[in-house]
């Protein structure tokens, strides 16, 4: 639990006031050495926290020429508080319990009589509580700091525990994905060749060669991935070239769809704000793929102002959607990577019976 402090300036300036209430209770004006001694040590307190030590001495004056005491027991317990040396401190407590026993200008020290020592030994304690006091608030603050360090160093360990968790399940995924999917595309890929070589279709032969050209891509990106995954970890392996705006029109000639492209853009934006809109693009293409068999698509991107606007519309299917899987995954990631570009994604159907999926991005790239 916290508990709220004074400011420094406004806990100094009460000192300073109590300390000018015992003056008054203690020191008579017409003692003008008294008094000066008394303001003195005083006012000596607004230098407790950058010179604790001379701020002690300048208030032992006032302990030896009067019964005007707050100031010296502020200014030792404030050295107490910042100093590791204890051989000075016991020196201060004893350098005030003299001061305070002796009354100036003529000492009087009789030890033949029990009150002397009943004296010393109250003088002594009221030296010593400001010591210990001190020395108590400096072991709680070095207390309070190795609880922050041990945090600080059980959350680095949590860190380091989450992070080899995290290595061991991409390995493990590294090893699905290059046991089961690359195995599953490999095929394809095959199977595409053969079909290929065995067809005397020309139109069968092309979509052949696109299967078997995308699939070896695939092939080739999955394996880049699957090195990354396994790599976690250990010494950072670079991905493959990321797509660019260049990237654009052979991403659209190779979707199996009829669509246009029309934009405005150069190849001067951020490489993420590129990535981002080529994947945007790929996405909804591959769901128009999906989900609108026939449909055609047209793709703008266009700058306007700060912000870079993509839409993909499409229209209407001609032919019953394909069955193939989907856990709506692809869209979900789209908002994310937007949303760390400071953008967003929104889509639904239009009015023609098609779809239109829509990206905004900072062209800067940040937020």
């Amino acid at each position: 639990m916290s508990t709220r402090r004074l400011p420094a300036p406004l806990l100094d300036a009460a000192l300073v006031g109590v300390s000018l209430l015992d003056v008054w209770g203690h020191v008579d004006t017409s003692e003008p050495l008294r008094m000066v001694c008394a303001l003195a040590a005083a006012f000596a307190l607004l230098l407790r926290r950058r010179l604790p030590l001379l701020t002690f001495l300048l208030t032992l004056p006032a302990v030896l020429v009067s019964d005007a005491v707050f100031a010296a027991l502020a200014a030792l317990y404030t050295l107490a508080s910042l100093t590791r040396r204890r051989t000075l401190l016991a020196v201060c407590a004893v350098a005030f319990t003299i001061s305070d026993m002796t009354s100036f200008p003529s000492p009087d020290f009789d030890f033949s009589t029990p009150s002397t020592f009943v004296t010393l030994g109250y003088t002594a304690a009221t030296a010593a509580a400001p010591v210990f006091l001190g020395q108590l608030v400096q072991t709680r603050r070095d207390l309070s700091l190795r609880l922050v360090e041990i945090s600080q160093a059980r959350d680095h360990e949590r860190q380091l525990t989450a992070q080899t968790v995290l290595a061991k399940e991409r390995t493990t995924l590294a090893r699905e994905m290059h046991d089961v999917v690359s195995h599953q595309v490999s095929l394809i890929a095959v199977q595409a060749g053969v079909l290929q070589v065995g067809s005397r279709d020309a139109e069968v032969k092309q979509a052949a060669a696109t299967i078997r050209r995308l699939s070896v891509q695939t092939l080739d990106e999955l394996r880049h991935m699957v090195s990354v995954l396994r790599a976690s970890g250990g010494r950072p392996t670079e991905l493959i070239p990321q797509p660019s705006l260049a990237d654009l029109p052979q991403l659209i000639g190779n979707s199996g769809i009829e669509a246009e492209l029309h934009t405005d853009l150069s190849g001067s934006l951020p490489p993420p704000v590129q990535r981002a809109i080529y994947r945007t693009v790929q996405e909804a293409l591959t769901n128009v793929r999906k989900h609108a068999s026939g449909a055609t698509a047209v793709v703008r991107i266009r700058h306007e102002s700060t912000t870079v606007r993509v839409t993909v519309t499409n229209t209407a299917p001609t032919r019953p959607a394909l069955p193939l899987p989907s856990a709506n995954y692809g869209l979900v990631g789209l908002r994310q990577r937007a949303e760390l570009l400071g953008g967003t994604v929104t889509c639904g159907p239009t009015t023609d019976g098609g779809y239109q999926l829509c990206l905004e991005l900072p062209a800067d790239g940040t937020w």
